[in-house]
């Protein structure tokens, strides 16, 4: 296992990256936020239209991160045991046998999760928060390092169920997949031309970079960088911020101040710094705290949205000047 430093971690981080684009053109700060998810040893929910790539992207950075990755389709009728697995009979020897589910693995693709009801959505909560999975009263420990890279569908799209609060509170960081530039859409389209049957993007361009113990030291490098008193409480006032205004329902809890410091010692890393400054957590607070919002019913006829109300408070509350 490399053990990364400073300076050297974000060069290794600019290769996956540049792997990534190998596959996924454009949208350098959704790779990004990919990337931080990793480095800070968290989950990621992306969101989009449909077409817009969603499943590439998390395939590709799977890829280039190493290690085993595997993808399950959510759908209406897939039921817990197909994600965590079960305790069956083996008919020959007569005696019953533990088969692990597609969830035991580095990189769990969780695509289009919220097409799956709520039962089997609620089958990721143990794993994503302890890192473990019961079956039949016996605990297992998944590999280490393990991450959920979801993607969903907006909820106005048919056939969709929404997240349960529990579980889009265990998601790191949110992460929303806009239209592509339009030189980087021309730019799709001659790659996809160039290719032999001129249907999808590809991944086989892509080269596996890390190794799951190199994500590990990384790992390990953002958790021990500085962070300054005045950010700790830069951050737990946005959080405490969400609790207080009448247009949300339920606010931010613990996890959102802690989440948001984790977010940051990534980002600082990424950019080759040992130190958290008060711009990260402006730059991280949407994606890190919209999605763990609940908004009033006052909220909503006010027109307000979550992204919305991050927007007033990072407004409302001063940041540290150093």
């Amino acid at each position: 296992m490399t053990e990364y430093t400073i300076e050297t971690a974000p060069e290794k981080l600019n290769q996956v990256k540049q792997e990534i684009g190998r596959a996924f053109i454009g949208q350098k700060d959704l790779v990004e936020k990919l990337l931080i998810t990793l480095i800070a040893g968290g989950h990621i929910l992306v969101e989009g239209v449909p077409g817009l790539g969603k499943t590439l992207l998390v395939r590709a950075i799977a890829k280039a991160g190493g290690g085993e990755s595997k993808r399950v389709q959510f759908t209406p009728d897939l039921m817990p045991s197909d994600i965590t697995g079960s305790v069956v009979l083996d008919t020959a020897s007569g005696n019953f046998i533990t088969k692990k589910g597609p969830v035991f693995t580095h990189l769990f693709i969780a695509d289009e999760i919220n097409r799956a009801p709520a039962k089997t959505q609620a089958s990721l909560f143990e794993a994503m928060q302890e890192y473990q999975v019961s079956l039949d009263g016996v605990s297992h420990s998944l590999p280490r390092p393990f991450m959920v890279l979801a993607t969903e569908n907006p909820l106005e799209h048919e056939g969709t169920y929404p997240l349960p609060d529990a579980q889009k509170d265990r998601f790191l960081l949110k992460a929303v997949v806009e239209y592509p530039e339009e030189a980087d859409e021309k730019e799709m389209v001659r790659s996809v031309l160039s290719g032999d049957t001129g249907a999808e993007l590809s991944i086989d361009a892509v080269q596996t970079v890390l190794s799951p113990q190199d994500f590990e030291s990384l790992q390990k490098l953002a958790a021990s960088l500085r962070c300054g008193g005045e950010v700790i409480d830069y951050a737990v006032r946005l959080c405490a911020a969400t609790r207080t205004i009448p247009s949300v329902e339920c606010g931010a809890g613990p996890r959102g101040s802690l989440a948001l410091i984790r977010c940051a010692r990534a980002k600082a890393l990424l950019c080759g710094r040992d130190f958290i400054i008060p711009d990260d957590i402006k730059e991280l607070a949407i994606p890190v705290l919209a999605h763990r919002l609940t908004l009033s019913a006052e909220g909503e006829l006010e027109g307000l949205n979550e992204t919305k109300v991050i927007e007033n408070i990072l407004g409302s509350v001063e940041a540290p000047r150093t």
